[in-house]
């Protein structure tokens, strides 16, 4: 798969042009390769970020050369934001919840937790192996987290994203489950920086593959 991460200033004003924008994104629910788009505020810097999957980077590709353009043009979103920081890549580790894959999770997710993360140069490999040993497992034995994935963003920087059911769930497994988690990762010699947010997602930002003619003749 393959992973985009958009990252915007929205100055309090035009929050609301920002999210009627957002939600106009609606309009690629038919795009090939699509898997979902999910986004929402940050509450601690009142930045607007959104997430976006599709199946590989051939479909990314495709979209952005044969559609991005004439959407955004449509759309005229750029009123609702004074900063655009976009990073895109692939998805390297998946990581197994309360859903059958990413696809459901997308769908379902009410709260995205993200934690961006600049390495040090040679800790990759150690990095990956403590999130497929300590923190995917993890997560999954707190309940209420329904997929997750690693993006690699850059050379030395990952985007490691999981989906939740609801606050609740993220907050009992803050305060149950990660103390016991951190020790194990021993993440200070891989780490460079970590930036997290939690975001509440906005049901009208999200975007979902829009069932093929198959299905709807189910």
């Amino acid at each position: 798969m393959w992973g985009k991460w958009i990252s915007c200033g929205v100055p309090p004003a035009v929050r609301g042009v920002f999210s009627a924008g957002q939600s106009a994104w609606s309009v690629i629910g038919d795009q090939p390769g699509l898997v979902g788009q999910v986004g929402g505020w940050d509450a601690a810097t009142g930045r607007a970020h959104v997430l976006g999957v599709w199946a590989d980077a051939r479909a990314y590709a495709r979209f952005m050369d044969e559609r991005h353009d004439a959407v955004v043009a449509g759309i005229r979103q750029d009123a609702g934001y004074s900063s655009i920081e976009i990073a895109a890549g692939e998805t390297v580790l998946e990581m197994a919840g309360d859903t059958a894959g990413l696809p459901q999770a997308l769908a379902a997710a009410t709260l995205l937790r993200v934690a961006d993360c600049r390495l040090v140069p040679g800790r990759e490999e150690h990095f990956l192996e403590v999130q497929r040993e300590v923190w995917a497992p993890g997560m999954a034995a707190a309940g209420g987290m329904l997929a997750g994935v690693v993006t690699q963003l850059a050379r030395h920087r990952y985007l490691v994203t999981t989906l939740w059911t609801d606050p609740a769930a993220h907050r009992n497994y803050v305060d149950h489950h990660l103390p016991g988690l951190i020790p194990r990762a021993g993440l200070g010699g891989d780490l460079q920086s970590m930036a997290g947010h939690v975001l509440s997602l906005e049901a009208a930002w999200r975007v979902l593959p829009e069932p093929s003619p198959a299905e709807h003749g189910r």
